[in-house]
């Protein structure tokens, strides 16, 4: 089994230092930067906010890392210790060392990480596989979160045809001119094309070897294990899944849920609709 890596030193030098210019750029308020060992690998994460207080804990999508939620910091850390997380084997300021093969063990890695963090009642927030990770975390490891907020989560249909569409066209729509963007970004529905810096580190990650496991679909059984407060917020014009049979499957197989379809919103539901999702965050954790 591989572990994810750039492909060479010249790649990942190129990339760290987009990565700090754009860190620099996103998130210039106070932050501590945390470097934290675990069985597979170093995981780097920048906490904020108050000293004191359940944290909120950021998981990315795939591809990303914690400069996804630069434009939710301010809002979330001045009502929470927040935690923003480079998930290890993305490409970010994390360090993998050992392979992660399936949802265990990334349940096992962030449980690890939650434990060097001391944190035991986490409001965890999971975009996309993110929001995987988290839900594995929750089946394998009960016990150190108190409640999940999940956005477009994986894990509840295959990646098909539409999926693989959506972001190729984003990639291209991406790669336009800026001016031509905002246009094509409707075309295509997804915003996330709007965040140039972001697209500009992404570009820079060219030379990352993503191997991560993709995501299979959660089992009736292993939904039914899920026991903490959850709000699954799903975009409903998702290209990952039909929105509206994720959440009848969730009502029917998760009493402890509650979930939301959110009208005009796609799988880039974080940038679709950021004060509803900010909203809804904090009223997740009890603001």
């Amino acid at each position: 089994m591989r572990i994810s890596q750039f492909k060479n030193d010249q790649a990942r030098d190129r990339f760290q230092a987009a990565y700090e210019r754009t860190l620099a750029q996103l998130w210039p308020g106070e932050r501590t930067a945390l470097d934290l060992p675990t069985a597979f690998g170093t995981t780097r994460v920048y906490r904020t906010g108050p000293q004191h207080g359940e944290p909120i804990v950021l998981l990315p999508g795939s591809g990303g890392n914690a400069l996804m939620w630069h434009r939710y910091i301010d809002t979330l850390a001045r009502r929470r210790p927040v935690i923003a997380v480079d998930t290890v084997g993305e490409p970010g300021a994390s360090v993998q060392s050992a392979p992660i093969g399936d949802g265990r063990d990334g349940a096992a890695w962030l449980d690890e990480l939650l434990a060097a963090l001391d944190v035991t009642d986490a409001q965890v927030v999971g975009c996309s596989y993110g929001g995987w990770l988290a839900l594995n975390h929750q089946i394998h490891h009960p016990g150190r979160v108190a409640s999940l907020t999940l956005l477009d989560p994986a894990g509840f249909a295959g990646f098909g045809p539409r999926f693989y569409a959506w972001l190729i066209a984003g990639g291209l729509a991406a790669a336009a001119p800026r001016p031509l963007r905002p246009r094509l970004a409707r075309l295509v529905g997804n915003s996330t094309v709007l965040e140039g810096e972001l697209m500009g580190l992404m570009r820079a990650s060219m030379g990352f070897r993503r191997a991560l496991p993709v995501p299979p679909v959660f089992s009736d059984e292993e939904l039914r294990r899920l026991s903490v407060p959850a709000l699954f917020l799903l975009g409903a014009r998702s290209a990952l899944h039909d929105s509206r049979e994720v959440a009848d499957r969730i009502g029917g197989l998760v009493p402890s849920a509650r979930v939301e379809v959110v009208p005009g919103a796609g799988h880039a539901l974080p940038t679709d609709r950021p004060d509803l999702v900010a909203d809804r965050i904090l009223h997740a954790v009890g603001r």
